[in-house]
């Protein structure tokens, strides 16, 4: 790190140092601590505040402090502890979160499972992490995914929790009445676990002893959408530590009264940091929905009065185009920060209008724990742009050609990053830890620039780049002109094989409701903003795009897509 007293250097390699916040200090030090600590320190605070809400049912703090404690106890008294990774295969749901505590507390691994994961998909990540136990709950469309990895033992041991259990009493009982053909049939053994049985105990054991900067608290599997996942190593420092970056973030909180709307899933990187570990930190009441559904997002919106919303861009627009949203609704949102996905302005401004309530852009990745750079809640937030490096990591602009070599403000290179949120290597991966890493930053795979007071612009990922007869297109450059189009709804860009340039930007584009556009109106839009070599080959128009499960747009089903085509 340059030295304070050289200030020319200082702004040129860290420039975001004389335009940060009011209020908050990028250069303070963070104390040590863990998840678990934190936890605790809360539910001994706020033992009677409200948790998390699931569909109405509530649980305290302190009642999420037991349930975890004698989760740990049963985990123990069947032998697991440190050197086990255990698997997490949960909606969001309130076993989720006294199930992540409770692993980080006998000192084993947390893996996260997306829960609309294939059987074959399930099968590679838990292979992979060598899991020595899965969490589940016992609906059939995912008891029985896990059952056959028991039963061809890529599993050892699976944990079934009752889901109707976690709802109100009318609730519970209409969904065993109505819903019946979807429970599971369970019955305990010794490679079937019961969560009731595992809970049937006083709470009482001995906290493993972590090793807060070498212990993996979390296996963090990264989206696979350029290739095979790979586990993220997070250290229980890593995590506590991405949460106290975001709380700086954010001094206008108001510590054991905000409600936190978890619509996205705990299994993303982003979720788990900015809903469940951020959520705990500041004794929030936890708002969880299973799923995004439009009519349950409005109505729980209008039961709880949500004031704080980490959302995707697509979340945002389908909470805008709900014909039964009640914008009054939303009325009590203090802040709603955005990522996972390039935040249009259009959408940002929409929202905003809506709502409101303000909206930042962040940017992050599963390698750091979810947080490295946002847009400032105080003040103005820049259009377009991620935002400055968040307290305490410090973010260069290295060449494409050459890693080591970094660039000056304004030119565009790879992103690296460097922070005591960054993971410590892949999973059983040494040589694509060591690819990645570049001394002691981390490369994000990214391109993007500074501008003069640190704010970061990001172009593309390396890996979604066109080369198209030699040259250099970003598709993201094209995606941010077609969303000028007032009758753009969704679109992405992906290359395409070309006889004649190699390769060449094919557009995919839902209109609006209400809207009509050609593929020549889309083309005169177009050459009055990009280039000549940047214009589309092909623009197709669809009904919907392909998402993830956050919402983001899928460029790796496209791709498939047009394989197969």
């Amino acid at each position: 790190m340059t030295k304070k007293s050289n200030s020319k250097n200082k702004k040129a390699i860290m420039p975001w140092l004389d335009a940060y916040p009011d209020g908050i200090s990028w250069g303070d030090s963070f104390k040590d601590t863990s998840m678990v600590s934190v936890f605790d320190e809360i539910v001994k605070k706020y033992p009677d505040n409200p948790c998390t809400d699931f569909l109405g049912a509530i649980i305290s703090y302190g009642e999420m402090g037991e349930m975890t404690n004698r989760f740990a106890a049963g985990l123990k008294a069947k032998g697991y502890g440190k050197g086990d990774r255990i698997g997490i295969y949960l909606p969001n749901i309130p076993y989720y979160v006294a199930a992540y505590f409770a692993i980080l507390k006998i000192g084993a691994t947390v893996v996260n499972f997306n829960p609309l994961y294939t059987v074959d998909e399930v099968r590679f990540q838990a292979g992979d992490a060598s899991i020595s136990a899965m969490i589940t709950l016992d609906i059939k469309r995912l008891y029985d995914k896990i059952s056959e990895l028991v039963d061809d033992d890529t599993i050892e041991t699976i944990i079934v929790c009752p889901f109707a259990d976690m709802l109100t009493g009318f609730k519970s009982i209409m969904y065993k009445m109505f819903k019946s053909s979807g429970i599971a049939s369970v019955t305990s053994s010794d490679r079937v676990l019961l969560w009731d049985d595992l809970c049937n105990n006083d709470g009482s054991f001995t906290p493993a002893s972590i090793d807060l900067n070498n212990d993996i608290a979390l296996l963090q599997y990264t989206g696979g959408t350029t290739g095979t996942p790979k586990g993220s190593m997070l250290t229980h420092a890593n995590i506590a530590i991405s949460v106290r970056q975001t709380l700086r973030w954010c001094p206008q909180l108001d510590e054991g009264n905000e409600r936190i709307m978890g619509i996205l899933p705990f299994f993303h990187v982003f979720a788990m940091t900015t809903v469940l570990n951020f959520g705990i930190a500041t004794g929030s009441l936890m708002i969880l929905l299973p799923k995004f559904e439009q009519p349950l997002a409005a109505k729980t919106f209008s039961r709880t009065g949500a004031t704080i919303m980490p959302g995707v861009p697509t979340l945002y627009k389908a909470l805008m185009d709900y014909e039964d949203m009640d914008a009054d609704s939303l009325s009590e949102l203090k802040f709603c920060i955005s990522g996972g996905a390039p935040l249009p302005l259009e959408v940002r401004l929409e929202f905003e209008k809506f709502s409101g309530c303000t909206l930042v852009e962040g940017y992050g990745l599963s390698e750091t724990a979810a947080i490295v750079s946002c847009n400032p809640f105080i003040g103005e937030p820049k259009e377009n742009s991620v935002g400055q490096p968040v307290p305490g990591t410090i973010v260069s602009i290295r060449s494409l050609d050459d890693p080591a070599e970094e660039l000056p403000v304004g030119e565009s290179g790879e992103i690296c990053v460097k922070g005591p949120q960054v993971m410590k290597g892949y999973w059983n991966r040494p040589n694509a830890t060591e690819r990645t890493f570049s001394g002691d930053y981390f490369r994000t795979g990214d391109v993007g620039y500074f501008d003069d007071d640190g704010f970061i612009y990001i172009i593309d990922r390396i890996k979604d780049m066109i080369i198209c007869s030699g040259y250099k297109v970003y598709p993201r450059r094209i995606e941010d002109a077609l969303y000028e189009h007032p009758a753009i709804a969704e679109t992405t860009v992906i290359g395409i094989k070309d006889e004649y340039r190699g390769e060449a930007p094919k557009a995919f584009i839902v209109l609006k409701k209400g809207h009509s556009a050609s593929q020549e109106e889309i083309m005169q839009h177009l050459e009055q903003r990009i280039s000549k070599i940047e214009l589309p080959e092909e623009i197709e128009f669809r009904d919907q795009l392909p998402k993830t499960i956050i919402g983001k747009l899928s460029k790796k089903d496209l791709r498939e897509q047009q394989d197969q085509a």
